[in-house]
């Protein structure tokens, strides 16, 4: 019996507590887990820091070459062919493939030479008048190839500069012509023989205009029409010939548009006086604006597009002046923007041909490069020992040539590829040709090679900002407000159905949104005004209504309904207002708008555009509400029990428990859920692009559309070139956006700590 006893009962021979061996391969297994999921989520953090840094970087990268400096350097220097000594340079030229030069001399001979080595490649004299001297010359804007030779007996020869292309073996072989438009016999500009002093040319697709000052101080604008016979050949030249109003002083330089609307003329003096020749039969004197009360005009020139004139003068002086219409619809000449002051006298300036930028040597041989739009100095340096003579920059703006006073010619290479772009473009008002006064825009491309681009971020950044506020403004107080009743009013059972219903709306692609909001909400918006303003009024007034007249009923009537489902009660309301307030729209703005409330607006001074931040805010707000609501439901769902049930039973009802209690210890997630909402408005692009306009404006009016930062680069990026100041632009703009979320983000989190730490100890 004792030895049965003493046995052991079944199962107690092994014992059930893990062995030190098992316990320290368990302790192994746990640390391998916890190092794990240690360095694993450390590594998964550092890898997500790391890639929004590579984000950063490659914006970086693509940004950085806008804002680098110009820089040009001497390749070769040689003798300029064609120049013998005791003549004058007048002109240098660049064809468009780097390859040929040409110089044109007070003689008359145009000579083409290879640019690598200055190789002599042909040579061309240009016809003049028996017994007549060249008195004068003048080109037309660089692009056209024309120019002109004036003569003393009132006569002027005009040409232009062509070159044939040939492929033979597949190589590229470039021949220079010179051709005459009106053919090889001089144009009589003066009937009495007067001798021509100054010359000034235009030449484009409307015609040939040619002015002059002749030799008793006359000034006078001759157009020129070719007109050829079909059927034999012959070409004819008709003429018409004003005389200008005179002034003061004499001519140095003679500018005309290639619209042939205007005409300046600098003086000895340091004015330009500025006339109107739209009609040829009566032209008119506009005024005369001074350049420079400290010497005179030394040079004059038409920037790209023959808007823009460029004067440097004998102290030194770079001046930007361009027509602007006033109050009476006339055209003044305005002084727009100075740049960099030069040491000595400018001695010439030669324009790029399809940009607004510019190159200018003065008498000390210096050499300076200008951007009139981005009012930008981007190179300055000395080029020759002596005065720069002449400039020329090739048509790609690649390659340029600078002569001096002893007809030695240096070839540069410019490497100058984003001068349009600085600070001011981007972020301040620029005067642009054609405007008033200065202005944000953003224009990028247009149809022709004159346009002047448009860059400035200012109303892409506002646009941005525009849409996300009325976006909030609309999304906010439903979502915040849903949330707090969802999570603390509401029964479990409803919240079961309520909360996922609203969640799964994020799931809605933001294109369905947009296509809705672009093809049914803006064209109802637009034709039911009243109805929406009548239901952002009255719907929050008709829930108030209802909610006090619910108060009053007798109490066994309300406790027939179960408590947190009083939200069903108001469905029928808010269909009923709803469905009243459409219903009497009509008849609205027949009362109170004269039958159309957009009409009304317009006429009182509001631009009504049917797709207009109105829109977007409702349907970006629906886009919006789900990821607010979900985060600051939790948020308010999640605040500890104990602290509610020890409001309540401390006497306080419900709402002010909520107040008191639910709303600041929640506060802190309801703060994220907002700037969360906000970074996804910021960041939104689709919705924008189909509800908007895109027009880049700037102003905040509900009724207007806007463009947004990442709308514009969804747009635009596809059809800009690669590596050009465009494409590198929309990079800014990626990078503006992503630092302006960054910084946001990084504000939210500040604060989110500092409610954490007020309200963390409840």
């Amino acid at each position: 019996m004792n030895d049965m006893s003493q046995r052991p009962r079944s199962g107690q021979g092994r014992s059930l507590l893990p062995t030190p061996e098992q316990r320290e391969r368990l302790r192994r297994k746990r640390t391998l887990k916890d190092n794990i999921s240690r360095y694993g989520i450390g590594a998964a953090g550092i890898g997500v820091v790391i890639a929004l840094g590579m984000i950063f970087v490659y914006l970086f990268s693509e940004v950085m070459p806008l804002f680098k400096s110009a820089q040009v350097s001497t390749e070769q220097a040689y003798v300029i062919p064609g120049v013998e000594s005791g003549e004058s340079l007048e002109h240098l030229t660049i064809d468009r493939y780097d390859t040929l030069g040409a110089s044109f001399t007070d003689t008359g001979r145009i000579t083409f030479f290879d640019l690598d080595g200055g190789a002599w490649r042909s040579s061309f004299e240009m016809p003049r008048p028996d017994d007549a001297m060249r008195s004068a010359f003048a080109t037309a804007f660089a692009t056209t190839g024309a120019f002109a030779y004036g003569y003393d007996n009132g006569t002027i020869s005009l040409g232009r500069v062509d070159y044939a292309i040939t492929y033979p073996d597949n190589l590229r072989q470039i021949e220079p012509e010179l051709k005459f438009p009106f053919g090889e016999e001089p144009l009589v500009l003066d009937e009495a023989g007067r001798a021509i002093q100054v010359l000034g040319l235009q030449v484009s697709d409307r015609g040939t205009y040619a002015a002059a000052e002749l030799e008793d101080g006359t000034l006078m604008v001759t157009s020129f029409d070719r007109r050829e016979n079909i059927m034999t050949g012959a070409v004819t030249v008709e003429q018409a010939t004003s005389e200008l109003p005179g002034f003061d002083g004499r001519a140095r330089q003679i500018l005309i548009d290639n619209r042939y609307r205007h005409l300046y003329v600098s003086d000895d003096a340091g004015y330009i006086h500025h006339y109107n020749i739209g009609n040829l039969s009566n032209p008119r004197y506009l005024g005369a604006v001074q350049v420079t009360d400290s010497g005179y005009v030394s040079e004059m020139t038409y920037l790209n597009g023959t808007v823009s004139i460029i004067a440097g003068t004998s102290d030194g002086q770079v001046r930007q002046y361009f027509p602007v219409r006033d109050a009476q619809n006339q055209y003044d000449l305005t002084h727009i923007r100075d740049f960099a002051r030069y040491d000595a006298p400018i001695t010439h300036i030669a324009p790029e041909h399809m940009r607004r930028g510019f190159l200018v040597g003065d008498e000390l041989g210096n050499l300076g490069i200008h951007h009139a739009t981005a009012g930008a100095d981007v190179f300055d340096a000395p080029m020759t020992d002596g005065p720069l003579s002449r400039i020329a920059i090739s048509p790609v703006n690649s390659l340029a040539l600078f002569a001096d006073e002893n007809h030695q010619l240096q070839v540069a290479s410019v490497n100058n590829p984003h001068p349009g772009i600085s600070f001011s473009s981007l972020w301040q008002k620029v005067w642009y040709e054609g405007s008033s006064q200065p202005r944000y825009v953003w224009q990028s491309t247009a149809g022709g090679d004159e346009y002047e681009p448009k860059m400035s971020l200012m109303p892409l950044t506002l646009g941005t900002l525009k849409a996300a506020f009325y976006a909030m403004l609309f999304a906010t107080p439903l979502a915040l407000m849903g949330a707090i009743y969802t999570a603390y009013f509401m029964s479990p059972k409803l919240r079961g159905k309520v909360k996922p219903t609203i969640e799964v709306m994020e799931a809605l692609p933001t294109v369905i949104l947009g296509f809705l909001a672009g093809l049914w909400l803006a064209p109802f918006v637009e034709n039911r005004l009243p109805a929406v303003f009548s239901i952002l009024i009255l719907m929050p007034i008709a829930m108030l209504v209802f909610a006090y007249l619910w108060s009053r009923l007798p109490e066994w009537l309300r406790t027939r309904v179960p408590d947190g489902w009083e939200a069903v009660l108001l469905m029928p309301i808010i269909i009923f207002v709803g469905w009243a307030c459409v219903t009497a729209s009509p008849y609205v703005e027949i009362m109170f708008f004269d039958g159309s409330m957009r009409q009304w607006l317009t006429d009182n001074g509001f631009t009504y555009d049917q797709r207009n931040a109105l829109v977007v805010g409702i349907a970006m707000g629906f886009a919006v509400i789900p990821t607010i609501f979900s985060i600051a439901e939790d948020a308010v769902f999640n605040v500890p029990k104990h602290l509610t049930q020890g409001s309540l039973a401390l006497g306080a009802t419900r709402w002010q428990t909520v107040v008191g209690v639910v709303l600041p210890t929640a506060s802190i997630g309801m703060f994220s859920a907002v700037m969360m909402g906000f970074g996804r408005a910021v960041g939104e692009t689709m919705i924008v692009l189909m509800a908007t306009g895109n027009s880049p404006i700037m102003n905040f009016n509900i009724f207007e559309g806007m463009r947004t930062l990442s709308a514009n680069i969804a747009v635009e990026l596809t059809e800009t070139a690669v590596g050009s100041s465009h494409f590198r632009v929309l990079f800014l703009a990626a990078l503006v956006l992503l630092a302006m979320t960054f910084l946001v983000n990084t504000l939210a989190e500040i604060i989110r700590q500092r409610l954490r730490k007020r309200y963390g100890n409840l």
